[in-house]
């Protein structure tokens, strides 16, 4: 073998360590590196049903990824915790607990939403649905739904009915239930569940359409009654009360989820990981038992099922705000 040869199979060898340097270089920063602490962006105030879940994840996730932070950026009817994530570095480090409002709803109820649900965001899982049900204050004169029902007529458009946002399920509950019904309920907004479930119980608001573990809490403060559910079969934690459907309004069925994602552009080997220890943390007996006993059921559900909902859910809220004629203030 000539000298000239050997010098140039060692120049190819040198260029060959330089061309695979920086690919493995690359390989290592987009890997997941666990320990360092990840914020969880949600869009409603501290103390809900929200925080429930990621705090119940947090548990079973902090030794193999790391703390997880709870971040409550309230405002907005949630979009500034949406648009924080979306501008956040996508390093695996700021995530979003998106909701069916977020992502299935507000494309429809404003017109110039500064995000795009499937675009901006890569769903990691989707966690937990829930029901809602309609609660009202111990001193309105009704125990079962058709009571609330002759009441709520004679009230005209006297009656207010709380939700815990602006185009969220629980304000078209409200609105479906009117539509329903032939009632004149006015909608009244809020920052979250939280400070709604407190205006019910104290008297504030008569009418407030809380998830079902919400409604579950306030049950147990005699401070508020609770008439029926939004789902389309009963609630394992409420069997006791009929669904809207039961009492004969089939087209009152609401139900929505909690969903985690990554900022589009987090490196795959990242969303992977998270994807993979946010699932096995849903499945957990412990997680499963606390989302129950706090009104969700757990899903686990990976992209593919995640995005076949939002589809679907999309649809269906878009043809309810256009038969009642919504359309929220951007």
């Amino acid at each position: 073998m000539t000298d000239t040869l050997l010098d140039r199979r060692h120049a190819l060898a040198l260029l060959g360590g330089i061309a695979l340097a920086p690919v493995a270089s690359i390989a290592q920063a987009q890997a997941f590196v666990p320990g360092q602490p990840i914020k969880v962006l949600i869009g409603v105030p501290a103390g809900g049903t929200q925080d429930v879940l990621t705090r119940a994840i947090a548990h079973e996730v902090r030794d193999s990824l790391g703390p997880l932070v709870v971040d409550n950026r309230s405002g907005a009817a949630g979009r500034i915790a949406v648009e924080a994530v979306k501008t956040a570095a996508p390093d695996g480090r700021t995530l979003l607990l998106g909701t069916a409002s977020m992502m299935t709803m507000f494309p429809s109820a404003y017109r110039n939403l500064s995000y795009d649900p499937v675009q901006d965001f890569i769903p990691i899982v989707n966690a937990a649905r829930f029901e809602l049900a309609l609660t009202v204050h111990k001193d309105v004169p009704a125990n079962t739904l058709p009571e609330f029902v002759t009441w709520a007529k004679a009230q005209g458009d006297k009656l207010s009915f709380a939700s815990y946002g602006a185009g969220t399920p629980s304000h078209f509950l409200g609105e479906m239930l009117n539509r329903a019904a032939g009632l004149k309920m006015t909608h009244v907004p809020y920052r979250g569940s939280t400070p709604a479930r407190q205006d019910l119980m104290g008297g504030t608001v008569p009418v407030y359409f809380d998830t079902v573990g919400g409604a579950q809490q306030m049950l147990g403060t005699g401070r508020a009654k609770v008439l029926a559910t939004s789902g389309d079969k009963r609630s394992p934690l409420l069997p006791s009360l009929p669904t809207f459907v039961e009492a004969g309004y089939k087209d009152v069925v609401a139900t929505a989820w909690f969903a985690f994602y990554a900022p589009r552009k987090t490196p795959q080997p990242i969303v992977d990981k998270l994807r993979a220890e946010f699932t096995r943390a849903v499945n957990t007996r412990e997680v499963r038992q606390q989302l129950l006993q706090n009104g969700m059921y757990p899903v686990g559900d990976g992209p593919e099922a995640l995005l076949k909902t939002m589809r679907e859910d999309t649809a269906r809220w878009g043809g309810i705000m256009r038969a009642v004629n919504f359309q929220a203030n951007d």
